[in-house]
């Protein structure tokens, strides 16, 4: 199923964001096709499957894993995010007037600067009644 979202389009604005593998000095056996590993990772992220329990036309979890950890420390997820901000906006398929900004993704950092008492609205008048 991933590999219909992974359609050969998208996977020309991927592929030449993917940084080479080194040639194994030691032979072994060939790494995993990045496009499958692609297919792969989008199956989990669409699905929430586990890693244990992507289906067998894919590479294994670990490997999907692994590929994506990779491309991660690569920065390769900012890159493309953009890249295919540029392409949607180029096509006028972009509609701003329907963007979020999601407060919790906008944390504080060790509960951000410390704030200082508040200050009273009004002057204490008299005891509670309550």
């Amino acid at each position: 199923m991933a590999r219909e979202w992974l359609t050969d389009e998208l996977w020309a604005e991927i592929q030449p964001l993917l940084p080479m593998r080194p040639p194994r000095p030691k032979g072994g056996r060939p790494p995993a096709d990045d496009r499958e590993c692609m297919a792969g990772i989008l199956h989990v992220l669409r699905t929430g499957c586990a890693w244990a329990d992507i289906p067998a036309e894919y590479p294994s979890g670990p490997t999907c894993w692994r590929r994506m950890n990779d491309w991660t420390k690569a920065g390769v997820w900012p890159e493309l995010h953009q890249a295919l901000l540029r392409k949607m906006g180029k096509q006028g398929r972009l509609e701003f007037d329907r963007a979020i900004a999601d407060s919790a993704s906008f944390r504080a950092v060790f509960g951000g600067a410390t704030q200082g008492r508040t200050p009273r609205t009004g002057a204490k008048t008299g005891a509670s009644g309550t």
